[in-house]
């Protein structure tokens, strides 16, 4: 008997059949999986909502307009980490729980990060398409080691960076007003001197209001001369024009991006710089972070539909607020 109808949006989890599926359907879960190419604007995931009780929810966005028809809608598991583009107000005023799934995906975005940094090093993909092309270009890279690496934020994922970075024997610097411990072998500074000292600099940060264009002209400027730029966490931490700028005056030796303000990111000026690598967004993507991720969100999304308890919420507080539980 069918308890629960249950949309899932997130295209690595319904592209990937495995035990997700099958532990939704043994708990009563009607699962349709509708993963869009792109990931959905307010609008269109707005017409998908009603008459289901819970979404497995991808990259798409989900603010108050979006919910306006979501008639049975008590849960969004998020399928990933981030949220913040999901109205955590709108959904609370509506008693919709919202559930991420932290922990998850932190190695395979470390692994990437980590792999960036070493690709626009030694300018791997442009070296190995001119090859492609029986041009045999041999520029002249630096080495990892002994450069210092500097990461705004010092989350799970930055921890994770960290402890690579650490092991090829690099210097590490690290911003996060909101982490409380010490991690041996790294310096966490103020956020000015990760700007500064950073020969690299990763970003792990979340996507807040106050975080919007972190990186600006007036950062980009601070940084040292030929530094790199990573960013494995949110688009909209980077002022893109702002780095195109940078990149095209030869502030920085390059730039790698896996997430963008607007994604796919068309007619982006940045895609034309050889010192730019852009990755569309894969940093999670990995057989053994989708089968986490995938059983996390599962599991979120049916603990709250059963009633419960669920430690991944977000909104929990704003639910008590809201709904006095």
């Amino acid at each position: 008997m069918v308890a629960f109808r249950v949309l899932a949006t997130a295209r690595s989890f319904c592209n990937t059949a495995g035990e997700h599926h099958v532990y939704l359907k043994t708990q009563g879960c009607d699962l349709d999986l509708r993963p869009p190419a792109n990931p959905m604007s307010a609008a269109e995931l707005g017409a998908l909502l009603p008459g289901y009780d819970g979404v497995i929810l991808g990259l798409d966005s989900c603010d108050a307009s979006a919910l306006v028809g979501a008639d049975r809608l008590k849960v969004i598991s998020r399928y990933g980490v981030g949220y913040d583009e999901v109205d955590l107000d709108a959904t609370a005023r509506k008693g919709i729980a919202v559930t991420n799934t932290p922990g998850a995906n932190q190695i395979a975005v470390a692994e990437l990060a980590i792999g960036l940094m070493f690709a626009l090093a030694r300018q791997i993909p442009l070296i190995a398409s001119a090859a492609r092309q029986n041009s045999w270009k041999r520029p002249t890279g630096i080495e990892l080691t002994g450069k210092t690496l500097g990461l705004i934020g010092f989350g799970a994922i930055g921890r994770e960076v960290a402890r690579r970075a650490l092991g090829i024997g690099m210097q590490v610097v690290a911003y996060d007003p909101y982490y409380q411990g010490t991690f041996p072998g790294v310096a966490l500074v103020t956020l000015d001197e990760v700007i500064s000292r950073g020969q690299i600099i990763s970003l792990h940060a979340a996507l807040t209001p106050e975080n919007h264009h972190l990186i600006n002209a007036e950062r980009l400027a601070q940084m040292q001369p030929g530094a790199l730029l990573l960013n494995t966490a949110r688009g909209g931490l980077v002022d893109e024009q702002a780095l195109y700028d940078a990149l095209s005056a030869g502030k920085l030796r390059g730039a790698a991006m896996d997430a963008f303000e607007n994604e796919p990111p068309e007619g982006s000026p940045l895609l034309t710089l050889d010192n730019f690598i852009a990755t569309p967004h894969i940093g999670a993507t990995t057989h053994e972070s989708v089968e986490r991720m995938a059983m996390m969100a599962a599991r979120n999304l049916v603990a709250v539909l059963r009633g419960e308890p669920c430690d991944s919420i977000v909104n929990a507080e704003l639910l008590r607020n809201y709904h006095h539980a």
